[in-house]
């Protein structure tokens, strides 16, 4: 399938600036969004129903400061569902961006994919490039921003977020199990950037 049903990212107001920041070609840090950011209550898009994972803002912080270029990457099936739209999504995802902005730390860009191959309405029911496992999504971040998939990371809740970064060919790719886990995640995120 065509990779041209792969949405546009959301870039955010400072992606010029961060992009100036980091040499090209330059490493990432891909973050899944549900229960990697933002707690997974179940198809999160309003600010109402969104608390952060603890310790989300800090691993940020330090994958800036370590020169890596914070991307996210989510699979929206709610809008292939009609549970929200296209609209609605990237409403909350600007809310967020801001969100991370105003602690210092901003992220570059959104990636996302509302289709779902079998519980899709409509146009959204596809058997896409971009929905993970498939590296769609991690692949068109790769050619737009210049990023060495071998020196970035993926950080995922799922198994198929882990299958998407191996097939994009991210080396380091780790697995969020619980909440508490992004401590940890910082700890060894510093030992293995520091080498």
């Amino acid at each position: 399938m065509s990779m041209s049903l792969i949405r546009a990212p959301y870039l955010d107001p400072s992606a010029d600036a961060l992009l100036a920041g980091t040499a090209s070609p330059r490493k990432a840090l891909f973050l899944d969004r549900d229960g990697v950011i933002n707690i997974n209550h179940g198809y999160v898009h309003t600010p109402a129903n969104t608390d952060w994972v603890p310790g989300i803002f800090e691993l940020v912080a330090d994958a800036q400061a370590r020169g890596h270029a914070c991307i996210v990457v989510t699979n929206q099936a709610g809008i292939g569902r009609g549970m929200y739209d296209e609209a609605a999504f990237l409403a909350y995802t600007a809310w967020m961006h801001a969100q991370f902005a105003a602690r210092g730390t901003p992220l570059l860009a959104t990636y996302w994919c509302p289709h779902h191959p079998e519980e899709g309405l409509g146009d959204y029911r596809v058997a896409c490039e971009c929905r993970k496992p498939r590296p769609g999504m991690l692949l068109d971040a790769a050619a737009r921003f210049d990023v060495d998939m071998r020196a970035s990371w993926m950080i995922g809740d799922k198994a198929t977020d882990l299958e998407a970064a191996a097939a994009a060919g991210v080396e380091q790719r780790h697995l969020l199990q619980d909440d508490a886990g992004i401590a940890d995640l910082n700890r060894l995120f510093a030992a293995m950037a520091g080498r």
